[in-house]
């Protein structure tokens, strides 16, 4: 699996003043089980150490200026950056990293200056980069190096990089109409964690109420899909899915395990426990009772458990 990133934040040294911003995170974990493809406009237009560049609001318009020469670069570095970013769709990239508040790289809150010296700056300026990706692939998982420090961005962000990286791993199988039921079933609650309105529109399309066509389906459903796993989820989500699994199995386990069970996902609502604590729970029933149905529900599972992401209590707001 491929994840475009900022190249600054793999520690290279390409930053205007010759220093790298490694991120811990994207080095020490993520490098362990993605590919990283490194991505830096600026450093291809104006090599390293270069001149910093700055946002600057003109005529209602937001050009790209050097801080110091005052030169407007817009031109070239819109060039480079939607090249880089045509290139991205040839890498096949399940998701992407970028540098925080940088002028080509940030998704948000970008410094913007006026022209007039000293003037007051505001944060309301999206990188051209960001922009050209997100304008090019409105749905590819993409954060800021920064944001992923919040435990519940980060779980969801990798939920949907792993999701994003399934659906078009199937598309690409040329799948038939049992291949579509057979994908939407093990996502039904890996999308019901994140929205109920999407669980049913996705429902309702591999049910195929109005005879379309597979071609039309499949369309449809991958657009739906998209959008679907854009959505974050939540507790209260969350909660739902954990007693819609309990539910298999209620009538199978005793008494004393019903109580141990309900109990562990009501600590999971109330934060005094972790996600991954309830889930082993009920792994360990699926695989007690050999339940079939649920061993290929991708919210049991949804990425590698090494990753540590629901033994957070944070993960979950």
């Amino acid at each position: 699996m491929k994840l475009g990133v900022s190249e600054c934040l793999l520690g290279t040294q390409c930053r205007y003043d010759g220093t790298g911003a490694k991120d811990k995170y994207v080095v020490n974990i993520l490098q362990n089980y993605f590919e990283l493809e490194a991505y830096c406009p600026e450093k291809i237009i104006f090599g390293t150490p270069r001149e910093t560049i700055r946002q600057v609001e003109v005529d209602n318009n937001i050009e790209i200026h050097t801080n110091q020469s005052k030169k407007n670069v817009t031109v070239e570095l819109a060039k480079i950056s939607n090249e880089l970013a045509d290139e991205a769709l040839e890498e096949e990239l399940c998701g992407f990293i970028l540098k925080s508040k940088s002028p080509t790289c940030g998704m948000e809150r970008v410094k913007v200056y006026q022209p007039i010296v000293n003037a007051p700056n505001e944060k309301k300026g999206v990188g051209l980069f960001a922009k050209a990706l997100r304008e090019r692939y409105p749905y590819l998982p993409m954060e800021e190096e920064g944001r992923l420090e919040d435990a519940w961005l980060r779980e969801n962000f990798l939920m949907q990089i792993f999701a994003y990286k399934g659906i078009h791993q199937f598309m690409k199988t040329k799948p038939k109409m049992k291949d579509l039921i057979a994908f939407h079933t093990s996502y039904k609650y890996l999308i019901y964690a994140k929205s109920t309105v999407a669980y049913k529109i996705l429902g309702n399309i591999v049910a195929n109420n109005k005879k379309q066509s597979l071609e039309e389906l499949l369309n449809d459903y991958y657009h739906e899909f998209l959008v679907a796993i854009n959505e974050k989820g939540n507790i209260s989500k969350t909660y739902n899915v954990l007693l819609h699994i309990y539910g298999y199995f209620k009538k199978l386990i005793s008494a004393d395990e019903k109580e141990h069970m309900l109990t562990a996902i009501e600590e999971f609502k109330q934060g005094v426990i972790p996600l991954i604590a309830v889930i082993k729970l009920l792994n360990l029933h699926v695989k007690r009772f050999n339940m079939d149905y649920l061993k290929v529900q991708k919210f049991l599972n949804p990425y590698p458990a090494e990753l540590g992401l629901r033994s957070n209590i944070k993960a979950y707001k």
